[in-house]
């Protein structure tokens, strides 16, 4: 089972520079100036690089308000959601720097005995016998297993014992049947390499078997021709850094990741004195599971990998939120925690790169996905990286604001077919990533233009004369949407908004060149830093000018911000944001001032 595009609707190169904008008034001119993105107060290190400590949300420099949201939200999907619970319990973790900033159980981490197919009903234990979540419970992570074994593969291709051009038959000659002898490693890690999503390796009745089953299996598109997201891409690559170090999977992982970061709780087949600790899954039987297994809990959910021993490189780890919160905070220091490194940076930034730029809408580091929406919500940027797992689990690093989520449910408790979508993950991320503030370029607000899905926003300037020599709008823009499908538009009319005509615009930050708008709209990314802006309006006795954000019903980005509305004509202010008279004029629909 594989948690890829089927459920799910899609629309350069990383550096970990520190963004955001700090934007100054200086004698009527606007200047715009970066100012860091990191938290108001020091990260927690231990010597050397940052580790994490609970804190306020103030201290992680982030909006307690859009916190304590998330967590509310979150609770909506332990009802029905739409038809049963989205999940029976869940933990939530987000932060930002060193601070953890809410580390939260909701729910129940075992509430059912079985799944009633015949009522569509769950069988519930006794009372006495639910276990509530609780901060440290351990989650079967699913495929977020995917990102252990690809960092486990850029440690070999840091320490030059594999080659991320290479064939994968190179190192497996069996491999190489039925078509795949051109796959490559960066193939696997990409999900470029052409396989299916998965097959029933559980079928077969010996690890020969299904080792088999994998170097019979034809690439259903020639490599590197078409993404396809599959769980045969990281089995193979378990099988190469197995064969490579001499070492297991499960081995590889304590030696090299989860004993150098202190993951203490960060394992595959974990032991039975753990089991009280452990979130359960599903009610295993078919014909909705492969195998029939009953109630699985303290064993690894996936069918291929409980059949090849509970170690598999597509699933099989076992987790805690903070376990995998120290993860995301030593890929967002560069490879480090603390003391411990367990990569160099450049190699870090092969995760957090895309290598897929032949695939819009697939973009994809070495193991991470990057700018998906559709479970990373507004925290989604060219360069924020995350997995998801079918079991309910998933990771989000924004290494734009230093922020970082982590969401484990149990949303196959008691059956798969319970779940649908990912609403619950979408609605965290839209909260963390409004709990970022963005400050006013100058005086205590600016506008925004909300987040909402599937409506139009409008911020319009009372009528102006703009018929005296050459008209212009200054003013500072802000904008991250989700890209194409929602945008934000200059527009002007000279007759009372009967008719609205684009006005072209130019936009530029510091350091940068100017960015043309000839259609007058923005859309996607802009660094989220604000941008000083210019525009040649049409002349007109009775002019309005307004901003228009319309958003789809699905996903939406961080929104837009105006602020420092100045119009003038013929060498003269006709309006001025600054004068409380002037922004006493301005229409908001949907638009409300934010100091953040």
């Amino acid at each position: 089972m594989t948690e890829d595009a089927a459920g799910r609707v899609t629309t350069g190169g990383l550096t970990r520079r520190q963004l955001g904008t700090r934007a100054l008034a200086l004698g009527g001119a606007l200047a715009v100036a970066p100012f860091p993105a990191g938290p108001a107060a020091a990260a927690g290190t231990s010597g050397g690089h940052p580790v994490l400590r609970h804190g306020s949300a103030e201290r992680a420099g982030l909006l307690a308000g859009h916190l304590r949201q998330l967590v509310t939200d979150a609770e909506t999907f332990l009802g029905p959601s739409p038809a049963h619970p989205w999940y029976a319990g869940a933990v939530l973790l987000a932060g930002r720097g060193g601070t953890v900033a809410l580390h939260q159980p909701i729910g129940k981490a075992v509430r059912y005995s079985a799944y009633d197919e015949k009522t569509d009903a769950g069988v519930e234990f006794p009372a006495d016998q639910q276990i509530p979540m609780a901060d440290d419970t351990v989650f079967d992570l699913a495929s977020v297993s995917k990102l252990f074994t690809s960092l486990l593969a850029v440690q070999q291709i840091e320490r030059g014992t594999l080659e991320l051009e290479a064939t994968v038959a190179s190192y497996l000659p069996d491999f190489a049947g039925a078509g795949k002898q051109a796959v490559t490693i960066r193939q696997l890690l990409t999900h470029t390499s052409g396989f299916r999503a998965w097959i029933p390796l559980y079928n077969a009745p010996t690890r020969e078997g299904k080792l088999q089953l994998v170097w019979n299996e034809a690439p259903l598109n020639p490599p590197g021709t078409k993404y396809r997201y599959s769980d045969l891409n990281l089995i193979s690559l378990q099988l190469v850094l197995e064969k490579i170090t001499g070492r297991t999977l499960d081995t590889l992982l304590h030696d090299e990741i989860t004993a150098p970061l202190g993951m203490h709780r960060t394992r595959y087949n974990p032991p039975a004195s753990w089991k009280p600790g452990i979130a359960a899954t599903e009610d295993a039987r078919p014909p909705w599971s492969g195998l029939a297994r009953g109630l699985v809990w303290g064993e690894v959910h996936d069918e291929n990998a409980y059949s090849l021993g509970g170690v598999a490189g597509h699933a099989g780890v076992f987790s805690t939120a903070w376990d995998l919160a120290i993860l995301g905070r030593t890929l967002l220091n560069g490879g480090a925690y603390g003391t411990a490194r367990i990569l160099k940076p450049e190699s870090v930034d092969l995760m957090f790169t895309d290598f897929n730029t032949a695939f819009p809408g697939d973009e994809h580091g070495l193991g991470f996905e990057l700018y998906q929406h559709w479970y990373m919500g507004a925290m989604a940027t060219p360069r924020t990286a995350g997995h998801t797992g079918f079991t309910g689990t998933a990771i989000v690093l924004d290494p734009t604001t230093d922020s970082f989520l982590v969401l484990l449910g149990n949303s196959v408790h008691p059956v798969r077919s319970w779940r649908s979508g990912s609403a619950p993950r979408v609605a965290a991320a839209n909260h963390l990533a409004r709990a970022v503030p963005v400050r006013p370029v100058r005086g205590r607000t600016s506008w925004f233009s909300g987040m909402a899905t599937g409506t139009t926003a409008t911020l319009t300037l009372p009528a102006l004369d703009t018929t005296r020599g050459r008209p212009r709008l200054r003013c500072a823009l802000w904008w991250d949407t989700e890209p194409q499908s929602d945008v934000l538009f200059l527009e002007a009319s000279p007759d009372g908004g009967t008719t609205w005509q684009p006005v072209p615009f130019t936009t530029v930050r510091q350091g940068s060149a100017p960015l043309e708008h000839p259609a007058g709209s923005v859309t996607g990314w802009s660094d989220r830093v604000w941008h000083r802006l210019d525009a040649e309006l049409p002349g007109a006795r009775q002019l309005t000018v307004r901003w228009r954000y319309a958003t789809d019903r699905l996903y939406v980005g961080r929104g837009a911000y105006v602020d420092a509305l100045r119009v003038e004509a013929g060498g003269r202010v006709v309006f001025d944001e600054t004068h409380s008279a002037d922004a006493a004029r301005i229409k908001a629909v949907g638009w409300s001032p934010s100091g953040d």
